[in-house]
């Protein structure tokens, strides 16, 4: 029930900083930074709450899944807003997407987690849920790829940078295929017994990787694949290459590290991009002058 309240709370949050801003005349390009950027990352947590309440933990990828989803939907969004140079709502979107984890969490709370091992057609209600994931998965990204293959505005159908539409899928797959294959190759359960940990380490990783999206979006600039952040999940792969050679750090311990760093390159990141934007259309972040009041 705290998680189901705090979530009504969260959801009327952005609506009430937009209306702050125009009320004191302090709308800017770092409203929208801030408003998408905090959404790459609160979506992990919200995402996390929602595997909790239907303890998809005790299903083998179920968690690891349902991110992966969230955060290719979430990216897939800024990326057709990258080629068309303006962000538009599918028929199932946020407000949908909200919606429909409060119906969760609200049965949770009602009926407790155990609710959604009900057996259904032969199958728990969980399995039913994921799999219906999938399939309204799959129908958002055709219509996010049809916007993007088709909406470009660019010169012969780019993107608002002038280049290719196809690139950011680049940055998108360095997040997920190096997770995926750490995930899938570890000999030990470890990233199970500690998935909220991985989850976070993931979540970082292309949670830097959706802002940058959102910054070549705000000021129409090419996107750059490599990022340092990679490096944390490529010494979580190197690790399991050098097992072999009995030559190996302990998984957990490198884990809590290489999460750790990768929060410490995206609050970094941040830090350095609010700055850049405050400096150059010199208006001062937290504070509103006295006389717009």
């Amino acid at each position: 029930m705290k998680d189901l309240l705090l979530r009504l709370c969260f959801s009327f949050c952005p609506f009430l900083d937009g209306k702050q801003a125009r009320r004191t005349g302090v709308a800017s390009p770092l409203g929208e930074l801030f408003d998408h950027g905090c959404d790459s990352i609160s979506q992990v947590f919200v995402t996390l709450n929602v595997a909790f309440a239907m303890r998809l933990g005790e299903v083998r990828c179920g968690t690891f899944f349902i991110i992966i989803v969230s955060v290719s939907l979430f990216y897939c969004a800024h990326w057709s807003t990258y080629c068309t140079g303006q962000l538009r709502f599918a028929r199932f979107d946020v407000t949908e997407a909200q919606m429909t984890i409060i119906v969760i969490l609200t049965v949770t709370s009602l009926f407790g987690a155990n609710v959604w091992t009900i057996g259904v057609f032969g199958y728990q209600l969980r399995h039913l849920l994921l799999f219906t994931t999938l399939l309204l998965t799959v129908y958002q990204s055709s219509c996010y790829l049809s916007v993007i293959f088709t909406g470009g505005v660019g010169r012969n159908g780019s993107t608002v940078a002038g280049t290719s539409v196809l690139f950011p899928v680049c940055p998108l797959l360095a997040c997920i295929i190096p997770f995926c294959m750490i995930y899938s190759k570890s000999r030990t359960a470890v990233f199970d017994d500690n998935i909220t940990i991985f989850v976070l380490c993931f979540g970082a990783v292309a949670a830097k990787a959706t802002n940058r999206l959102i910054v070549g979006h705000m000021s129409r600039s090419e996107l750059v694949l490599w990022d340092w952040i990679y490096l944390g999940p490529i010494a979580l792969m190197l690790n399991h290459l050098f097992r072999y050679y009995d030559f190996w750090i302990c998984e957990r311990k490198l884990l809590i590290w290489a999460t750790l760093y990768t929060l410490a390159s995206l609050f970094v990141y941040c830090c350095v991009i609010t700055r850049q934007i405050c400096y150059h259309m010199k208006i001062q972040c937290f504070k509103v002058p006295n006389k717009r009041l």
